[in-house]
């Protein structure tokens, strides 16, 4: 049974929340402040985490989790108030996974919390490879020359599906769509934002990029590392 977190100061709602989620089969831990739930959270599956909190705002706490070793792979439904899209985006830049606007039915919240935890399913365990970079689908780890790159959850499923599908372009759209999931109702600047990071974690120069490619007018591909472009780099060095 999936365990899910929920941090919300509203007495009333943290209620609603619980009933839902259990009535839908999830084991839930439900919590007024985010220092309650600490010992909790290493032992779930998904958060559902407000915005508003007593002390620290579910943002600064989403940040926190976005540079902890253990938890930074946490699925987080960021659940708020707040409705411009300016804060929408400012969420999920932090790294929520997805966002649910008070008020909501409890079918919407189920959905998207169950999207989270099916997504947050790991893959038959594989490795990939594509020049120096090595990925771990099972671990969740993925190396340059050995050295292990510091990405979040989104970022490793990213670069996991580019690598796996590498050569091919995939626009904007499709990503989304492949990646984050149908029902996500983040927009394409979501993926650029991501494409931007991985270059920065893979040391990419956008201008002459190593792995991801920018393809004008169709959207990203991972370039395929082969014996060519090996001594291409090296001369290039």
């Amino acid at each position: 049974m999936s365990h899910v977190v929920v941090i919300e100061d509203e007495g009333t709602v943290r209620d609603v929340l619980r009933f839902h989620l259990e009535r839908a089969g999830l084991r839930v831990s439900a919590f007024e402040t985010t220092r309650d739930a600490g010992e909790a959270l290493k032992d779930a599956d998904a958060l559902v985490l407000d915005w508003m909190l007593p002390g620290e705002s579910g943002l600064s706490f989403l940040r926190y989790l976005r540079s902890d070793s253990e938890l930074r792979r946490l699925p987080v439904l960021m659940l708020t108030a707040r409705a411009a899209e300016a804060e929408r985006v400012e969420g999920l830049e932090t790294g929520a996974d997805d966002y649910l606007t008070k008020p909501f039915s409890a079918a919407e919240l189920v959905a998207r919390v169950r999207a989270l935890l099916r997504r947050a399913q790991p893959d038959t365990p594989q490795n990939m490879a594509n020049g120096p970079l090595l990925i771990n689908v099972g671990s969740a780890e993925a190396t340059i020359n050995t050295k292990q790159l510091n990405l979040t959850r989104r970022e490793f499923d990213l670069l996991s599906f580019l690598t796996q599908n590498a050569g091919r372009v995939y626009s904007r759209t499709e990503l989304l769509d492949r990646v984050w999931g149908a029902d996500f109702l983040g927009g394409e600047r979501t993926v650029d934002q991501h494409i931007t990071q991985l270059r920065s974690h893979l040391g990419d120069d956008p201008s002459k990029p190593s792995f991801l490619e920018t393809v004008r007018g169709k959207g990203y591909r991972m370039r395929v590392w082969n014996t060519e472009h090996r001594e291409a780099e090296t001369l290039a060095t």
